[in-house]
């Protein structure tokens, strides 16, 4: 269940997308905060291994971890069931880790294992998905919940002609940062999409059969369906699959949030005219330069604290301890290939 990652200051960085808030700065050395002196060890935390979107995340935060001389492995669950990372939350503070990164499967039922961690002096920053602020200490966003929520609703509106039926295909019904995007998406249907339908929220768990089957249930369940988005890379990859090969090809569009390397075929094919996402390279290459910044004391996760991200240059920490990578990024078949994670 434990992977070690194996780190070099020589990791190649990942070809940047230009979503950083500050876009990419600095020299390949780093310019964060050097670690090297202080024996820093970090665990990464995602919601579950095995998942194309995490890996890529994990490969930045090696990268970041190589520049900062931290060492860092990663651990997880095979599913991402709401108390699955506990375990390894209470491994990690019993072995004194300087830092956990974290994707939280729930907001709540994760909270008291990280209480415990952080009383033993680990910092604690979750990344992708939040829990409440009280069991952390930052936040790293990968854009504000509403610009991904518009972004989304802007791509399925294009895609169906701006009225219809359409279907949103979630994570886990507890998923912080989904249910936040799906909530904005509802009250943003009712006052600037009023032909738009949001007939029904089905949930597949980060799962890929689960989410396959999930579309396929929908399709049968709603005739009239125009198009689904799916805020999950796991099940607009699913979601594509299914349509791909069925009679809802060229009838239904699919969009959402997913990786170029995952929908790549799907786009070539017709099948997904355009998705968004940001770099979750950059995601977990920020949420490591910032646990290094909280290790070190360069910041205390306070409003308005700044630190240096190495290549991604300088952050500024907003209200309730959030760090903000950047604005979501839209590929379709005129950028696609330029990408790869």
């Amino acid at each position: 269940m434990k992977l070690t990652s194996v780190l070099a200051a020589g990791t190649a960085a990942v070809l940047a997308v230009g979503l950083a808030a500050c876009g990419a700065g600095g020299d390949a050395s780093g310019g964060g905060t050097n670690a090297a002196d202080d024996d820093v060890t970090m665990t990464m935390l995602p919601k579950n291994l095995g998942n194309p979107y995490f890996e890529a995340s994990t490969t930045g935060a090696e990268e970041a971890a190589g520049e900062l001389g931290a060492t860092l492995d990663e651990v997880g669950p095979d599913t991402a069931s709401p108390d699955s990372q506990v375990p390894f939350i209470n491994t990690a503070a019993q072995q004194g880790v300087s830092a956990l990164i974290v994707s939280a499967n729930d907001p709540t039922a994760i909270g008291d294992a990280l209480d415990e961690a952080r009383s033993a002096g680990t910092k604690v920053v979750t990344f992708d998905s939040d829990t409440e602020p009280q069991f952390r200490d930052l936040f790293v966003n990968q854009a504000s919940a509403e610009g991904i929520a518009d972004k989304q609703l802007e791509l399925i509106s294009d895609q169906i002609g701006g009225k219809g039926e359409i279907a949103i295909l979630s994570a886990s019904a507890n998923a912080t940062n989904q249910n936040a995007w799906i909530k904005i998406m509802e009250e943003k249907l009712a006052s600037d999409y009023p032909d738009i339908t949001l007939v029904e929220t089905a949930y597949g768990d980060d799962d890929d059969q689960t989410s396959f089957d999930k579309t396929a249930a929908l399709l049968q369940s709603h005739p009239d369906l125009k198009g689904i988005v799916s805020p999950t890379t796991v099940g607009i990859a699913a979601a594509a699959r299914y349509v791909s090969t069925s009679e809802y090809k060229g009838k239904v569009a699919v969009t959402g949030l997913g990786t170029p390397n995952q929908m790549r075929e799907y786009v070539d094919d017709g099948t997904v005219e355009a998705f968004a996402l940001w770099n979750p390279n950059d995601l977990g290459y920020l949420a490591t330069q910032a646990a290094a910044a909280l290790v070190a004391g360069d910041i205390t996760g306070a409003e308005g604290d700044t630190f240096e991200a190495g290549r991604l240059g300088e952050y500024t920490v907003e209200a309730d301890g959030v760090v903000v990578l950047g604005e979501p990024f839209v590929f379709d078949k005129s950028n696609i290939d330029d990408f790869d994670f």
